[in-house]
């Protein structure tokens, strides 16, 4: 199985995990999905979601900006950010981040 494979099946295995509330297995499929692949930007934006959802959002902090370092033109993964800097209160950063979401969201728009 190739890489590519490799990783969309391990990001497929945590969704479902996710979906069935077992978010423990969700953060180890999705750190396998990037281990196998470290330009996987879905699995660490899955992993994000998971952390999340375990409220440790300071580590769903990191795996968003890596994601974010993969793909700076996602306005996904610019939302996701946005959310969680408010959840930490830094309400000035996410604001930027919503910004660019929006700005690249109507870029896409128009293309």
């Amino acid at each position: 199985m190739s890489e590519g494979n490799e990783a969309m099946a391990a990001y497929t295995e945590a969704i479902g995990h996710m979906a069935a509330g077992r978010l423990d297995e969700a953060v180890d499929a999705f750190r396998r999905s990037v281990d196998v692949d470290a330009t996987f930007a879905m699995g660490y934006l899955g992993l994000g979601q998971a952390y999340d959802r375990q409220g440790k959002v300071d580590d769903a902090i990191v795996a968003v900006r890596k994601a974010l370092e993969l793909t700076p033109e996602d306005p996904l993964a610019h939302t996701s950010l946005s959310r969680l800097l408010q959840q930490k209160g830094l309400i000035e950063e996410a604001e930027a981040e919503m910004a660019i979401s929006a700005r690249l969201s109507a870029e896409g728009d128009s293309s």
